[in-house]
């Protein structure tokens, strides 16, 4: 070989090594701008699916929120110039009872109806004989009087505004309203 291609040769494969090291130096730059984007973008997925779950299972605690529990149903319903609880209301009744003997802070209005049938005074009173009934059956199952206010709307309040006997017997009823949880 001739000596001016040696210097050749040696010129050319000092210039590629030179730019082999120069390419190396500037791809790890750029290697390293990339894995910013992708480690934030990471720990914001899996935190959202989390705070659904969470919400969700907050949403079913409150029994007196959940449709298909016993507590959902707040009205015991009476017979025409009646104030004795029917033993189909006992469960309801019961159920009621059980939930404030365990949540001491919860208190429950007894709201006391009558159809309108009868003088106003005299169905103020049947509604507060009523309530009361609910009351003494509530107490029976361990319910403190603190937890509990009796009142009546008498015929003030009626559910259904028609004059016949179906609207008349939903009408005739003690509802229970909780004023605190």
């Amino acid at each position: 070989m001739e000596p001016n291609m040696k210097i050749n040769l040696f010129k050319n494969l000092t210039l590629a090594v030179m730019l082999a090291t120069l390419a190396a130096c500037s791809t790890t730059k750029v290697a390293e701008a990339p894995p910013v984007p992708v480690a934030v973008k990471a720990p914001t997925a899996p935190v959202a699916p989390p705070a659904q779950s969470t919400v969700k299972s907050v949403i079913a605690i409150s029994p007196l929120d959940d449709a298909n529990s016993p507590l959902a149903k707040r009205s015991v319903f009476f017979g025409f110039d009646n104030f004795q609880i029917r033993s189909s209301d006992l469960p309801l009744i019961e159920a009621h009872a059980k939930y404030l003997a365990a949540n001491k802070s919860a208190k429950v209005r007894l709201e006391g109806n009558a159809d309108e049938r009868g003088g106003r005074e005299y169905n103020l009173a049947l509604g507060q004989k009523r309530a009361e009934a609910v009351r003494r059956s509530l107490r029976l199952l361990g319910v403190p009087d603190s937890s509990l206010e009796a009142v009546s709307f008498g015929m003030e309040k009626p559910v259904d505004a028609g004059h016949n006997e179906d609207a008349w017997a939903k009408n005739r009823r003690v509802d229970l309203k909780y004023i605190a949880r």
